[in-house]
């Protein structure tokens, strides 16, 4: 412990000067999405709040490169790092408040869902599972999320180090990459569309169009459950804290987590990645449990996840390296 200690403040001698590829990759986000806000400023319902926030994201961003520079030391390579991903929370929202200008596409989606498994899985997957012990698994599964992210970067930190800015950058990178699929091809998921057309009507496979109701209207169906359980209510607290009708394909819960999955799987410990195993698997499952997604974004989600993997895995090599720290 004390030597890890030591190694957490210990000067580098021959620290990195400029920007990390993570930080590039954001800078990179924040001018193109900074772009699109200034050529739909009319129609936009926040631009000056988005104007801001990137502004300040752009400071934090400045800020944490100067105290690496007065102390650059692996604590505070972990922390410039940490920064920028826990600001991916703080980017979500912005998918909405840009998509929510293009028309919906919810009712495209749900025809190809009826078309391809002759119904709606996401209205009948709990129906056939409504026992609480399924429902309480289902929402540890979704939960189980940001702890995996926070696992798999935490054991490279700790345990890989020489490859740890390298696998942030492929977490980072991949998120963004959702992101700007969500910017452009704005769908809901069952929860905000189910709740906009009337269950009635998805019972009767019509799935109308619901054209701008997004840009005004954010409610969306309670999760389905046992609503009496921990983790049920875990999902609820999340969901009224910081859900928005957009980022339904493909499912970025299952992309991102597929990403974990490989990362675990690349840092040689199989111990990590069966301990996560069950975790990916109820969570693969759970989105469409909980009525977060179609399961053609769980499909799109497994596909997108392994080729961002491999593409970033391959970049990363490239522009980040590996440490030989």
């Amino acid at each position: 412990m004390i030597k890890f200690i030591k190694l957490l403040f210990t000067i580098d001698k021959h620290p990195r000067k400029g920007l990390f590829a993570l930080e590039w990759v954001m800078l990179g986000y924040l001018v193109l999405t900074l772009l699109i806000v200034f050529f739909t400023y009319t129609k936009a319902e926040n631009p000056d709040a988005m104007i801001w926030g990137r502004i300040r994201v752009a400071a934090v961003t400045a800020g944490m490169w100067a105290v690496y520079r007065m102390a650059p030391c692996r604590l505070t390579h972990f922390i410039r790092i940490a920064v920028q991903l826990a600001l991916l929370g703080w980017w979500y929202p912005d998918t909405y408040e840009i998509n929510r200008m293009l028309p919906n596409l919810d009712h495209v989606f749900a025809e190809w869902e009826q078309q391809i498994f002759g119904c709606q899985p996401a209205l009948l997957f709990c129906e056939a599972m409504p026992w609480p012990v399924v429902s309480e698994l289902m929402s540890m599964g979704y939960a189980s999320y940001y702890p995996m992210i926070v696992t798999v970067v935490v054991f490279y930190f700790l345990f890989r180090y020489k490859e740890f800015e390298r696998a942030a950058f492929v977490v980072l990178t991949a998120f963004f990459l959702y992101y700007l699929i969500y910017i452009f091809l704005p769908v809901t998921g069952p929860t905000f569309y189910y709740n906009a057309v009337g269950l009635d009507c998805i019972v009767r496979g019509e799935f109308p169009n619901v054209h701008d109701y997004f840009n005004y209207y954010q409610d969306c169906l309670p999760t389905p459950g046992y609503e009496q359980g921990l983790f049920y209510q875990m999902v609820e607290s999340a969901k009224a804290a910081g859900e928005r009708p957009t980022a339904a394909f493909p499912s970025s819960h299952v992309g991102i987590s597929t990403v974990l999955m490989m990362l675990a799987w690349h840092s040689g410990s199989r111990r990590l990645f069966y301990i996560l195993m069950p975790f990916y698997v109820l969570l693969c499952l759970s989105t469409v449990y909980i009525q977060a997604h179609y399961a053609i974004d769980v499909v799109a989600g497994l596909a997108t996840g392994a080729a961002f993997y491999f593409a970033l895995m391959w970049e990363g090599k490239r522009v980040v390296g590996v440490s030989k720290k």
